[in-house]
Protein backbone atom coordinates (compact mmCIF):
# COMPACT_ATOMS: atom_id res chain seq x y z
CA UNK A 1 0.00 0.00 0.00
CA UNK A 2 3.09 2.52 0.69
CA UNK A 3 4.34 1.58 -2.40
CA UNK A 4 1.31 2.01 -3.81
CA UNK A 5 0.62 6.00 -2.55
CA UNK A 6 4.05 6.63 -3.17
CA UNK A 7 3.31 5.76 -6.73
CA UNK A 8 0.70 8.23 -6.86
CA UNK A 9 2.87 11.02 -5.66
CA UNK A 10 5.35 10.72 -8.60
CA UNK A 11 2.63 10.09 -11.41
CA UNK A 12 1.12 13.07 -10.14
CA UNK A 13 4.67 14.85 -10.83
CA UNK A 14 4.63 13.56 -13.96
CA UNK A 15 1.05 14.47 -15.00
CA UNK A 16 1.55 17.97 -13.93
CA UNK A 17 4.03 17.77 -17.51
CA UNK A 18 1.55 16.52 -20.24
CA UNK A 19 1.19 18.43 -22.77
CA UNK A 20 -2.16 20.76 -22.17
CA UNK A 21 -0.92 21.28 -18.78
CA UNK A 22 2.44 22.38 -19.72
CA UNK A 23 0.88 24.50 -22.17
CA UNK A 24 -1.90 26.37 -20.44
CA UNK A 25 0.29 27.46 -17.69
CA UNK A 26 2.95 28.65 -20.08
CA UNK A 27 0.02 31.35 -21.40
CA UNK A 28 -1.00 31.80 -17.92
CA UNK A 29 2.99 32.57 -17.15
CA UNK A 30 3.05 35.36 -19.80
CA UNK A 31 0.92 37.65 -17.55
CA UNK A 32 3.12 37.22 -14.91
CA UNK A 33 5.37 39.84 -13.56
CA UNK A 34 8.00 37.76 -12.00
CA UNK A 35 9.79 34.31 -11.71
CA UNK A 36 8.64 34.34 -7.89
CA UNK A 37 4.92 35.14 -9.47
CA UNK A 38 4.88 32.32 -12.20
CA UNK A 39 5.98 29.90 -9.77
CA UNK A 40 3.26 30.82 -7.72
CA UNK A 41 0.51 30.46 -10.58
CA UNK A 42 1.69 27.26 -10.78
CA UNK A 43 0.95 26.07 -7.63
CA UNK A 44 -1.75 27.94 -7.71
CA UNK A 45 -2.68 25.57 -10.53
CA UNK A 46 -1.77 22.42 -8.75
CA UNK A 47 -3.94 23.31 -5.66
CA UNK A 48 -6.85 24.06 -8.11
CA UNK A 49 -6.31 20.53 -9.61
CA UNK A 50 -6.23 18.74 -6.52
CA UNK A 51 -9.26 20.02 -5.43
CA UNK A 52 -11.25 19.14 -8.01
CA UNK A 53 -10.10 16.11 -8.33
CA UNK A 54 -10.81 15.29 -4.34
CA UNK A 55 -14.52 16.00 -4.93
CA UNK A 56 -14.99 14.60 -7.82
CA UNK A 57 -12.82 11.60 -6.11
CA UNK A 58 -14.46 11.26 -3.22
CA UNK A 59 -18.10 10.84 -4.32
CA UNK A 60 -16.53 8.32 -7.25
CA UNK A 61 -14.83 6.38 -4.64
CA UNK A 62 -17.87 6.37 -1.58
CA UNK A 63 -20.21 5.39 -4.07
CA UNK A 64 -18.23 2.94 -6.00
CA UNK A 65 -18.77 4.19 -9.48
CA UNK A 66 -16.40 5.68 -12.04
CA UNK A 67 -16.56 8.22 -14.47
CA UNK A 68 -18.66 8.47 -17.68
CA UNK A 69 -16.47 7.81 -21.01
CA UNK A 70 -18.62 10.28 -22.84
CA UNK A 71 -18.86 12.81 -20.10
CA UNK A 72 -15.10 12.45 -19.42
CA UNK A 73 -14.44 13.12 -23.51
CA UNK A 74 -16.82 16.37 -23.43
CA UNK A 75 -14.35 17.59 -20.58
CA UNK A 76 -11.69 17.09 -22.57
CA UNK A 77 -13.31 19.11 -25.31
CA UNK A 78 -13.69 21.91 -22.76
CA UNK A 79 -9.92 21.69 -22.42
CA UNK A 80 -9.40 22.26 -25.40
CA UNK A 81 -11.33 25.23 -25.75
CA UNK A 82 -9.80 26.53 -22.67
CA UNK A 83 -6.76 26.28 -24.26
CA UNK A 84 -8.14 28.18 -26.93
CA UNK A 85 -9.29 31.19 -25.02
CA UNK A 86 -5.72 30.81 -23.21
CA UNK A 87 -3.52 31.04 -26.50
CA UNK A 88 -5.83 33.45 -27.98
CA UNK A 89 -5.28 36.01 -25.38
CA UNK A 90 -1.47 35.80 -24.78
CA UNK A 91 -1.78 36.47 -28.49
CA UNK A 92 -4.35 39.69 -27.94
CA UNK A 93 -1.85 40.78 -25.21
CA UNK A 94 0.91 40.78 -27.16
CA UNK A 95 -0.51 42.81 -30.19
CA UNK A 96 -2.53 45.08 -27.52
CA UNK A 97 0.65 46.06 -25.42
CA UNK A 98 3.54 46.24 -27.87
CA UNK A 99 5.67 45.54 -24.97
CA UNK A 100 9.02 47.24 -25.45
CA UNK A 101 12.53 47.36 -23.21
CA UNK A 102 14.91 50.50 -22.58
CA UNK A 103 17.04 51.85 -20.16
CA UNK A 104 15.60 54.87 -18.19
CA UNK A 105 15.93 56.79 -14.34
CA UNK A 106 13.38 57.66 -12.27
CA UNK A 107 14.97 60.70 -10.92
CA UNK A 108 18.26 62.27 -11.11
CA UNK A 109 19.51 60.55 -8.38
CA UNK A 110 18.35 57.28 -9.36
CA UNK A 111 20.48 54.31 -10.98
CA UNK A 112 19.26 53.76 -14.56
CA UNK A 113 17.83 49.94 -14.88
CA UNK A 114 15.41 48.03 -17.86
CA UNK A 115 11.85 48.50 -17.86
CA UNK A 116 9.52 46.75 -19.70
CA UNK A 117 6.15 48.99 -20.48
CA UNK A 118 3.98 49.11 -23.54
CA UNK A 119 2.38 52.22 -25.72
CA UNK A 120 -1.11 51.56 -23.98
CA UNK A 121 -1.47 54.29 -21.36
CA UNK A 122 1.99 55.75 -22.10
CA UNK A 123 0.99 59.32 -19.58
CA UNK A 124 0.09 57.38 -16.88
CA UNK A 125 3.40 55.55 -17.40
CA UNK A 126 5.44 58.77 -17.16
CA UNK A 127 3.36 59.91 -14.02
CA UNK A 128 2.99 57.11 -12.14
CA UNK A 129 6.55 56.53 -11.63
CA UNK A 130 5.60 52.63 -11.81
CA UNK A 131 3.83 52.85 -8.17
CA UNK A 132 0.87 50.86 -9.08
CA UNK A 133 -1.01 47.52 -8.12
CA UNK A 134 -1.82 44.70 -10.08
CA UNK A 135 -5.34 42.78 -9.65
CA UNK A 136 -5.64 39.58 -8.33
CA UNK A 137 -8.18 38.37 -11.20
CA UNK A 138 -4.69 36.31 -12.16
CA UNK A 139 -4.64 34.14 -9.81
CA UNK A 140 -8.31 33.27 -10.01
CA UNK A 141 -7.78 32.69 -13.41
CA UNK A 142 -4.96 30.37 -12.61
CA UNK A 143 -7.15 28.62 -10.00
CA UNK A 144 -10.15 27.91 -12.22
CA UNK A 145 -7.70 26.30 -15.16
CA UNK A 146 -6.52 23.70 -12.66
CA UNK A 147 -9.62 23.24 -11.90
CA UNK A 148 -11.12 22.31 -15.20
CA UNK A 149 -7.97 20.33 -15.99
CA UNK A 150 -8.68 18.39 -12.59
CA UNK A 151 -12.30 17.59 -13.96
CA UNK A 152 -11.04 16.38 -17.72
CA UNK A 153 -8.90 13.60 -19.07
CA UNK A 154 -6.47 11.49 -17.80
CA UNK A 155 -7.56 13.04 -14.30
CA UNK A 156 -9.93 10.50 -14.89
CA UNK A 157 -8.22 7.24 -15.07
CA UNK A 158 -6.46 8.55 -11.49
CA UNK A 159 -10.11 8.43 -10.11
CA UNK A 160 -10.43 4.94 -11.36
CA UNK A 161 -6.86 3.83 -10.07
CA UNK A 162 -8.30 5.13 -6.87
CA UNK A 163 -11.74 3.29 -6.84
CA UNK A 164 -10.02 -0.30 -7.11
CA UNK A 165 -8.45 0.18 -3.71
CA UNK A 166 -10.64 -1.92 -1.34
CA UNK A 167 -10.14 0.53 1.35
CA UNK A 168 -11.82 4.39 0.37
CA UNK A 169 -9.43 5.87 3.28
CA UNK A 170 -6.74 4.74 1.10
CA UNK A 171 -8.19 5.79 -2.04
CA UNK A 172 -8.67 9.63 -0.86
CA UNK A 173 -5.31 9.69 0.71
CA UNK A 174 -4.21 8.46 -2.86
CA UNK A 175 -5.54 11.52 -4.53
CA UNK A 176 -4.69 13.67 -2.02
CA UNK A 177 -0.63 12.32 -3.16
CA UNK A 178 -1.45 12.56 -6.79
CA UNK A 179 -2.12 16.23 -6.65
CA UNK A 180 0.42 17.12 -4.08
CA UNK A 181 2.96 15.74 -6.85
CA UNK A 182 0.79 17.40 -9.81
CA UNK A 183 1.54 20.48 -7.09
CA UNK A 184 5.10 19.89 -6.38
CA UNK A 185 5.89 18.96 -10.41
CA UNK A 186 3.82 22.35 -11.31
CA UNK A 187 5.93 24.23 -9.40
CA UNK A 188 8.72 23.10 -10.60
CA UNK A 189 7.81 23.33 -14.35
CA UNK A 190 6.84 26.89 -13.91
CA UNK A 191 10.26 27.72 -12.10
CA UNK A 192 11.77 26.28 -15.81
CA UNK A 193 9.17 28.79 -17.70
CA UNK A 194 9.94 31.34 -15.68
CA UNK A 195 14.21 31.43 -16.76
CA UNK A 196 14.01 32.18 -20.35
CA UNK A 197 10.78 34.69 -19.68
CA UNK A 198 12.79 36.76 -16.54
CA UNK A 199 16.20 36.60 -18.67
CA UNK A 200 14.35 37.59 -22.05
CA UNK A 201 12.46 40.16 -20.15
CA UNK A 202 15.85 42.19 -19.12
CA UNK A 203 17.78 41.47 -22.20
CA UNK A 204 16.03 42.37 -25.57
CA UNK A 205 12.06 43.15 -26.59
CA UNK A 206 12.11 40.74 -29.68
CA UNK A 207 13.51 37.91 -27.58
CA UNK A 208 10.38 38.47 -24.91
CA UNK A 209 7.76 38.63 -27.68
CA UNK A 210 8.91 35.95 -29.66
CA UNK A 211 8.47 33.80 -26.59
CA UNK A 212 5.10 35.24 -26.31
CA UNK A 213 4.15 34.14 -29.58
CA UNK A 214 5.22 30.74 -29.41
CA UNK A 215 3.26 29.97 -26.14
CA UNK A 216 0.29 31.68 -27.88
CA UNK A 217 0.44 29.89 -30.97
CA UNK A 218 1.61 26.76 -29.37
CA UNK A 219 -1.73 27.11 -26.76
CA UNK A 220 -4.05 27.75 -29.35
CA UNK A 221 -3.25 25.23 -32.15
CA UNK A 222 -3.07 22.25 -29.18
CA UNK A 223 -6.80 23.37 -28.41
CA UNK A 224 -7.98 23.65 -31.81
CA UNK A 225 -6.05 19.85 -32.50
CA UNK A 226 -7.55 18.86 -29.09
CA UNK A 227 -11.49 20.11 -30.54
CA UNK A 228 -10.85 18.41 -33.46
CA UNK A 229 -9.60 15.01 -32.58
CA UNK A 230 -12.04 14.54 -30.16
CA UNK A 231 -15.45 16.38 -31.37
CA UNK A 232 -14.96 16.40 -35.02
CA UNK A 233 -12.33 13.59 -36.05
Amino acid sequence: MLSILGLGFLIGMRHALEADHVAAVASLATGSKSARETIFHGAVWGVGHTLSLLAVGVVIILMNSQVPPEFSRWLEIAVGVMLVLLGGDVIRRMVRDRVHFHFHKHGPESRPHFHAHSHRGEGAHRNSAHRHSHPNGLRLRVLAVGIMHGLAGSAAMVLLVASTIDRPAFGILYIALFGAGSILGMALLSAVIAVPLRYSAKSMTFAYNGLQAVVGVATLSLGLYTIYSLGLA
